[in-house]
């Protein structure tokens, strides 16, 4: 390609710059593939620039031939364990690696057109600023979110800074933009030590944008936030592109499951709608005593499920009798997609929610921190697609109120129970909402439009 320098021009080449995280890297990596698709030919070229840990993982996965890989240096020595410095990690990268990635885009050809950044490397706008180099934001969280601290001067304004969740969980908020009506114990929560910093770094991230990016590409889909979508479009001068949801929706239509491996043919084995799927990230979210009543109280309901356990997952395996499976890892999206699967007990990420969403699916919530607070608030509140586990009246270990095993199996069983009234109702409405989002990401949807729209203003070199 290098060679042929006349042909440049015609090369739209984009440096994908994802935040050097799971959940920040899935959602990048998706969207380059989406972006792939539709310009399958060398028009277009997507460099992927991850750490050298992170290219150690993820490097040798399958991918379109117009994605490469470009690899920076770890902003710490070994980036898995920034769960135990995560104010540490937030603070390396965006202080070691901003230099590195300047000398990276100085050196790539053809040259770069446009760069998509996660909003939390603080220092990418800056880069594409000076080297006058259009930057896209995308925001790998809700739109809600997003305004949330984009107007977060508005909390200390009507005194609700600093948030006290436990004294003050159920006050209502409701003069954040685009966001409705919401309790402080459901806006995005943090518990730790060092919260202020990572606060800030969010707030930081979110300005950021807000003063120097050229787009703000959204993981979210319109229609699921329109009151937000509408209020952001209203206030930015450039364009706001809701493109999402930024999963892995494309391999499920590109190749069926081949392997029938022991986990497929226990699903197909099932009735359908039969199985609660289980996915509750680490034991450390919960404490252990919540833990062990959430283990005896879903093997008490009866109700048949599959569990995705990492780490600790042994323990699980001796306690659940013969209706679960548990299991290290699996495809997520194309599990939750099956016949059998009735229900998602879920923390609440953006990125399983949108899965929840997309495969039509009610979901149990049980948000741990950050984000997941106003994730789980959207599906049980705002889209009525689900319920909450643990009470909502959360904070340090010490107020933890546990819910008993007892409440939990009941819980289990209502939220399972597709002929009751209610169940029925939820699942409608979760169906509706799946329709909703195959229609965005259809020929023509809301999603598809925006992300034609985005490729045309890169391609011909806009400027916003």
């Amino acid at each position: 390609m290098g060679t042929l320098k006349d042909n440049h021009i015609s090369v739209c080449h984009v440096v994908a710059l994802p935040y050097p995280g799971r959940g920040h890297i899935n959602p990048m990596m998706n969207l380059c593939k989406l972006l792939s698709s539709k310009k399958p030919d060398n028009t277009l070229l997507i460099t992927f620039v991850v750490t050298e840990e992170w290219h150690g993982f993820i490097g040798s996965d399958p991918k379109p031939d117009n994605i490469r890989f470009a690899k920076l240096p770890n902003a710490i020595p070994s980036e898995l364990v920034r769960a135990k410095d995560f104010p540490g990690f937030v603070e390396a990268v965006s202080t070691k690696l901003e230099a590195p990635f300047e000398q990276l885009v100085d050196r790539l050809e053809p040259p770069v057109s446009a760069i998509v950044a996660d909003p939390y490397v603080v220092w990418a706008v800056r880069v594409g600023n000076r080297r006058n180099i259009p930057v896209a934001a995308l925001w790998p969280m809700s739109a809600s979110v997003f305004s949330f601290f984009h107007h977060f001067e508005l909390l200390k304004q009507n005194g609700h800074f600093p948030l006290d969740v436990t004294e003050r969980g159920d006050e209502i908020v409701d003069y954040i933009p685009g966001l409705g009506t919401t309790s402080i114990a459901d806006l995005p929560t943090i518990f730790s030590v060092d919260g202020q910093k990572v606060l800030d770094r969010a707030i930081e991230a979110v300005s950021g944008v807000a003063d120097k990016a050229q787009y703000l590409l959204s993981t979210s889909v319109y229609e699921l936030e329109p009151q937000v979508f509408d209020t952001l479009k209203a206030k930015f001068a450039f364009p706001v592109y809701p493109i999402g949801p930024s999963i892995p929706h494309l391999e499920l239509s590109e190749s069926p499951p081949t392997d029938h491996n022991d986990l497929n043919n226990w699903l197909d084995s099932q009735p359908k709608h039969s199985v609660l799927y289980i996915s509750l990230g680490s034991f450390l979210s919960v404490s252990k005593s919540q833990m062990d009543e959430i283990v005896a109280g879903v093997r008490n309901s009866g109700v048949r499920f599959l569990w995705v356990a990492r780490g600790d997952a042994s323990k699980l395996k001796d306690g659940v009798g013969d209706k679960g499976l548990v299991v290290p890892w699996c495809d997520q999206l194309r599990v939750l997609c099956h016949d059998s699967i009735g229900g998602f007990w879920s923390h609440c990420g953006w990125n399983s929610t949108l899965e929840a969403v997309y495969a039509g699916l009610p979901v149990l919530t049980c948000p741990i921190f950050w984000d997941q607070m106003p994730d789980s608030k959207q599906i049980v509140e705002d889209w009525k697609i689900g319920y909450r586990v643990l009470k909502k009246k959360v904070g340090a270990a010490e107020h933890e109120h546990l819910v008993t095993r007892e409440e939990i199996a009941e819980l289990v069983q209502r939220f399972m129970d597709l002929e009751s009234k209610e169940g029925r109702e939820m699942r409608k409405r979760a169906k509706q909402l799946q329709e909703t989002c195959h229609g965005a990401i259809a020929k023509g949807g809301s999603s598809d439009k925006n992300l034609d729209a985005f490729i045309e203003d890169i391609s011909r070199g806009h400027h916003h």
